[in-house]
């Protein structure tokens, strides 16, 4: 089956077009969820713009699904805090 949870594909339509996918969720009426390498949220997708691959990857394995979407993790650097008297007056 296509359409499954996991399942890797292209997008071939909207912002994110010709970077890769994965599917997260699907919703009913037909929708999909899906992450893309451009947009790290998800967001809901026409399967007719998807092109499905022979992919698929396990969703729950978080650090796996990013190695396959090419995204690599921000790592924050911690702030400093902010010194006490240092608002803006006026």
């Amino acid at each position: 089956m296509l359409l499954e949870v996991g399942r890797v594909c292209i997008k071939k339509y909207g912002r994110d077009a010709g970077s890769r996918a994965v599917i997260t969720s699907v919703e009913k009426g037909g929708m999909v969820k899906v992450m893309t390498t451009v947009r790290a949220k998800e967001r809901r997708c026409n399967p007719m713009h998807l092109e499905f691959l022979n992919e698929v990857v396990d969703v729950k394995n978080h650090e796996l699904m990013m190695k396959t979407l090419g995204i690599k993790e921000k790592k924050e650097a911690p702030r400093a805090p902010k010194p006490a008297g240092a608002r803006k007056q006026g």
